[in-house]
Order: structure tokens, then C-alpha cells, then sequence
């Protein structure tokens, strides 16, 4: 065999190794752009606005501070959308469904995680544990499971992520 055909070889190898391996972190480079993306569907005038994790004052389990942990949920469009279906959700799994609910166009509803008299503003869990930690998640779908929007936070930085 000659030199230049076993150079020649070697370089096909090389070459075929480096466009597997290529080929093999494709995906892994995918996924990772995925998180830095906008994870919010680029027609939704639904989004996660503000968030009160952790709920200021005593941790006590009570109305008060159940209540005073929430997650905001806007419109930013004209006109008004029903949310029916539309499910807010945080790392653990621990998720709300909106029932019959329609939010007015360029306004927002508070999901409070306590007890309470739903209205047009605030919209109540009824749960008897806290939801939003200080490390967490909130990811907002439509009511085909799509999701529209997504926020975390880690304590002491909010992360926007749609």
C-alpha cells in the first residue's frame, strides 16, 4: 500500500469520526438551545407576569400566607381569551386548571395559592401547602398542552424565560 493511500485513509477515518461525533452532539446542542429560547408561542398575548414565591411574612400554612404566594397571568392582547383548559404548573407537578374563566383584553389574573372567592382578578388554588418555592418554576399551557409561557426563579434572580 502506498503512503498517499494510506494518508488517504486515514484522513477518510478522521473525517467520518469527527462527523459521527458531530452527528452525536447534535441533539445535546439542540436541547441546550431549547432552554435559551422563547418558550412562549410567538401569537399567545397570554403571559406569566409578575410572581410573589414564598409568600412574605410567617410560613404558617394560614389563609393569609397561602394567599400571599402567587403567580400573575396577562393579557396582553386587545381582546379578551378564555383560558379554559389553560393549566399553570411548577417543577413539582403541582398544577391549577383554569375552569370556565375569560380574561379581558391588556389585563391579569392573580393565581393565589390558598382558599378564596374566585373573581375577575384573583383566582384561588385551594390548596393547604405552599406551591411557589424559592427555587422554582412556573410554566403556563394552552388547553391543548402547548406551552405558552415560562418563568423561574432561584432566590435571589427572577429568569424570564418566555
Amino acid at each position: 500500500m502506498s503512503a498517499s493511500l494510506a494518508t488517504r485513509r486515514v484522513v477518510a477515518t478522521f473525517l467520518a469520526t469527527g462527523a459521527l461525533v458531530g452527528a452525536a452532539a447534535l441533539p445535546a446542542a439542540a436541547a441546550d438551545d431549547h432552554h435559551r429560547r422563547d418558550h412562549r408561542a410567538p401569537h399567545s398575548s397570554i403571559v406569566i407576569g409578575d410572581v410573589q414565591y414564598d409568600s412574605p411574612g410567617r410560613n404558617d400554612r394560614s389563609a393569609r400566607a397561602l394567599n400571599g404566594e402567587w403567580v400573575e397571568v396577562k393579557n396582553t392582547g386587545r381582546h379578551s381569551v378564555n383560558l379554559r383548559g389553560f393549566t399553570l404548573s411548577d417543577r413539582q407537578g403541582n398544577r391549577y386548571r383554569f375552569n370556565d374563566f375569560r380574561l379581558d383584553g391588556r389585563s391579569s389574573v392573580k393565581v393565589h395559592t390558598g382558599k378564596g372567592r374566585d373573581t375577575r382578578h384573583d383566582v384561588y388554588q385551594d390548596r393547604r401547602d405552599q406551591v411557589w418555592d424559592q427555587r422554582d418554576s412556573a410554566t403556563l399551557r394552552d388547553n391543548r398542552g402547548n406551552v405558552v409561557d415560562s418563568d423561574s426563579w432561584d432566590g435571589r434572580r427572577h429568569h424570564r424565560n418566555g
